[in-house]
């Protein structure tokens, strides 16, 4: 309720993971707890605060919050309105490159550190694991294969998509982070497994799956188990269509057209957000449980038609924290620049096949027109 609300009186449609539609169903639930509130930040934000005595955030968390304005990057003042929160309950803002303060004397006791420390104001998720991948210059994006999927990366242009199927996140350099997630992403195959026999191993079937070819012979998994947020489809369901005599007994087929589905939802993303002006892609970072898995990144990379690089730190969050801190405290002008010269190192590097190139484009064709016939 709060979400449809607040993206009416804003003009752009949101989830309800944004802060403000929290504070609007705490102001209206729990009143007597919104009394008792002074400032609103983020949990990093009151981690930093409990460090340094410091109240202060930055872009990247705060342009998911719904009251605050990506492209000027400071706050709405038309959302603040109408969400009832006063300016004041708001931390001040910092630049990426800025720290937030010192740690306090008894932290530094607490915690055997010096005083001198310097605490940077940190960064989303998803924009602090943009700082690991490398994923610091118009072109490069990362796609992360978990439980959901998530598709991100700079950008030197504001995204600004009303339909609110790509986000409109700042990044931790100063830039931005457009974002598409879809919800059904390695539960997908991992379905197909449990269909078949939970015993065979997802190696075994990665094998069986590697000799169907591309484009699984016409058949399209449609991966909506849990509905879909990209496209937003919330009553959608699964589905494959195109099977023929004979099909359903072929293990390897299924779980290469699951794994394709999944793959083609993501690809939607990125041509949507070419639509708004995002660097054309000319390579993607791969991280997340399903990055283990090799014919998924080689059906990525032939999809796509760029390299996929793989990441070798896998707590990619926690490691661009770390860089972000390095470089504040180090006293650098620029955190891009800062990352590029000190990331750590990737892993392998997978090339396309063009001679499946055709094949990938029309079951990705295929993929559209079917999910739109069945669910748009």
């Amino acid at each position: 309720r709060e979400a449809e609300e607040l993206g009416e009186a804003l003009g752009w449609k949101l989830g309800p993971a944004f802060t403000g539609t929290k504070v609007m169903w705490l102001k209206r639930n729990e009143p007597e707890n919104w009394q008792r509130v002074r400032h609103v930040l983020m949990p990093k934000d009151y981690f930093n605060y409990w460090l340094t005595g410091e109240i202060a955030t930055e872009a990247s968390d705060q342009s998911g919050s719904a009251f605050f304005d990506p492209v000027n990057k400071t706050w709405d003042e038309r959302a603040l309105e109408f969400i009832g929160l006063p300016a004041a309950y708001l931390p001040k803002l910092v630049a990426p490159i800025e720290k937030v303060g010192t740690i306090r004397e008894a932290v530094a006791e607490a915690l055997r550190l010096p005083a001198s420390v310097v605490v940077s104001p940190g960064g989303g998720d998803n924009a602090c694991s943009a700082l690991a991948a490398g994923a610091v210059a118009d072109g490069t994006m990362v796609m992360s294969l978990g439980t959901s999927g998530t598709l991100f990366g700079y950008s030197s242009k504001p995204v600004l998509d009303k339909t609110g199927m790509i986000c409109p996140f700042c990044d931790a350099t100063g830039a931005y982070l457009p974002l598409v997630c879809t919800l059904n992403c390695t539960e997908v195959p991992e379905d197909v497994r449990a269909m078949i026999d939970e015993k065979v191993t997802r190696e075994e079937l990665t094998k069986l799956a590697s000799e169907v070819p591309a484009g699984c012979s016409g058949v399209s998994y449609i991966p909506y188990l849990r509905g879909e947020r990209t496209p937003n489809l919330p009553g959608a369901a699964g589905a494959i269509v195109g099977l023929r005599y004979g099909m359903l007994k072929n293990a390897g087929l299924l779980y290469r057209a699951a794994i394709e589905g999944v793959t083609f939802s993501l690809l939607a993303g990125v041509n949507a957000m070419k639509n708004f002006g995002v660097s054309d892609l000319k390579e993607l970072r791969v991280v997340g449980g399903g990055a283990a898995n090799a014919l998924w990144c080689q059906i990525i990379a032939s999809s796509f038609g760029v390299p996929v690089k793989l990441i070798e730190e896998s707590e990619t969050a926690a490691l661009g924290a770390a860089l972000q801190a390095g470089a504040v405290h180090g006293g650098e002008g620029d955190i891009a620049r800062f990352v590029s010269e000190h990331g750590p190192p990737t892993g392998g590097t997978i090339q396309p096949e063009s001679k499946d190139a055709r094949l990938y484009g029309e079951a990705y064709e295929r993929h559209l027109a079917v999910g739109g016939r069945l669910f748009g």
